[in-house]
């Protein structure tokens, strides 16, 4: 059996807790704290270390699933959750434009760390004043090869379509 490390980032409140929680068929292990800074205006814990999730693809495909922390102080944990990644899954809330800026930051950040293909999962589309991902795509100045998948991240499914458009990007890769 092969198993594979898939990771999830974003800013803060993004939905990578969440998103893993979704689809992860064992219980998650989370780091989730009290939040004591200014992130308390927007959820009562924080992740401060990292998610982590599984799950079972086919008899021969293990993912497993690393959130990392989105609030800044916590971004060393993002080199090290990156070692040995094999794809990266952006989350960015889609209704929340003030935190593009951070989704980009995060972007450089593992494109220069490591050459693994990632997607942009565009989070809370269910919510009335989210962006589109094409809006998306120009406010994050994401190149065209780069795959924007609409998402809602409490949803299995949406959560599963993410991966599968992140193992299709992996996958057409390694054939060119």
């Amino acid at each position: 059996m092969q198993t594979v490390k898939m990771v999830i980032s974003g800013a803060v409140n993004a939905g990578k807790t969440q998103f893993i929680r979704a689809i992860s068929e064992i219980e998650v292990v989370s780091t989730e704290r009290k939040a004591s800074d200014d992130t308390k205006l927007l959820k009562g814990e924080t992740t401060v270390a990292m998610d982590f999730g599984r799950i079972t693809i086919s008899d021969d495909l293990v993912l497993h699933l690393f959130g990392t922390p989105g609030q800044k102080r916590f971004d060393f944990m993002w080199e090290i959750l990156s070692e040995g990644m094999l794809g990266l899954i952006v989350l960015v809330d889609s209704t929340r434009p003030e935190t593009f800026r951070e989704t980009n930051r995060i972007i450089d950040f593992f494109t220069s760390q490591r050459d693994a293909p990632y997607v942009v999962a565009a989070n809370k589309q269910d919510h009335e004043n989210a962006w589109a991902p094409d809006e998306l795509r120009l406010a994050l100045r994401l190149p065209a090869h780069v795959k924007i998948v609409p998402c809602v991240a409490t949803q299995k499914d949406s959560v599963k379509n993410v991966l599968l458009e992140l193992l299709y990007v992996i996958m057409q890769r390694s054939a060119d």
